[in-house]
């Protein structure tokens, strides 16, 4: 069992990340995604803080140097706050299933980011992977789209997706170069949720936004939809995925943590009654092997 730790634990992001999506789509469109990414910033914090606390016996890391400071701090505001404020009204518009399917192409922009600007090599088989990720994509966005034509808010919700995966993508390389400076995984990612919340929160208060917010999260269902979704997913498949990342190799646990848009139909069809299509299923798959071709080729 121990010897695929990694595997399973790369399965097991996906599986969060996937449930994850599916507390906030609900919570989101009860009292709107904006609120519903203050809150589950504000309990992924809290977790990830006592699991700090209990690795290194503090509950924040003190000896931040100015560099680790700017490069998490910028991935966490480009993460978590503008990122994640697009995926979330992404997921009332359009639903989890296809707003996951939109992040599958964060390691397409990933890859173009660190070939523009941090001189890696773009070989032949990444540009076959992207391609084959794009058609994917665009096979269940098409076919999605010829019955959607008097959807008002689809494309929308797809621009709000491709810009959230943008966001991850970009937030991820400022992460990559903050871990280069020697800060844990670990405390770099509270690094980057605790900036986020100061930023979104002081927002809240700067704008008057606060009674808004409190009232609400008098909404109990949706309360505890954001505090699953938090859970779930910045705390728990953030988690996981740090293992599966440290015991496996990183393109078999990548590919793993890229299954969501997979696991998201059955659950989208069982929750939101939304109608499957083969075609859907078709362009998913091939979306998905075009992903697992980037980081296992």
């Amino acid at each position: 069992m121990y010897s695929y730790l990694g595997e399973i634990a790369g399965l097991g992001t996906s599986f969060c990340w996937s449930a994850g999506s599916i507390f906030f789509t609900i919570s989101s469109r009860r009292i709107g995604s904006t609120v519903v990414n203050r809150v589950r910033l504000l309990i992924g914090l809290f977790f990830l803080s006592f699991t700090h606390l209990f690795i290194y016996n503090q509950l924040f890391p003190v000896h931040i140097t100015q560099p680790q400071l700017f490069w998490f701090g910028i991935s966490g505001i480009i993460g978590f706050v503008i990122g994640d404020s697009l995926l979330f009204q992404s997921f009332v518009l359009i639903g989890p299933r296809l707003s996951m399917l939109m992040m599958s192409l964060v390691p397409i922009f990933s890859t173009i980011i660190a070939w523009l600007f941090l001189n890696e090599v773009l070989a032949f088989k990444d540009l076959i992977a992207i391609i084959i990720t794009l058609i994917g994509i665009s096979w269940v966005v098409w076919k999605r789209g010829e019955t959607a034509k008097k959807e008002v808010h689809y494309f929308t919700g797809l621009i709000c997706g491709i810009g959230a995966g943008f966001c991850q993508a970009l937030g991820l390389i400022f992460s990559k170069k903050g871990l280069d400076t020697g800060l844990s995984p670990l405390s770099g990612n509270l690094l980057r949720i605790t900036i986020a919340c100061i930023v979104i929160w002081l927002y809240t208060i700067l704008w008057g936004k606060m009674p808004a917010v409190i009232r609400k999260l008098e909404d109990r269902k949706a309360f505890f939809g954001a505090t699953m979704g938090g859970l779930l997913g910045p705390f728990l498949g953030v988690w996981l995925s740090l293992i599966a990342v440290k015991y496996t190799y990183v393109g078999i646990a990548s590919t793993l943590m890229s299954l969501p848009p997979i696991i998201l139909i059955p659950l989208s069809h069982w929750i939101f009654r939304e109608r499957i299509t083969r075609s859907a299923v078709f362009g998913t798959v091939i979306a998905i092997i075009g992903v697992a071709l980037i980081f296992l080729l």
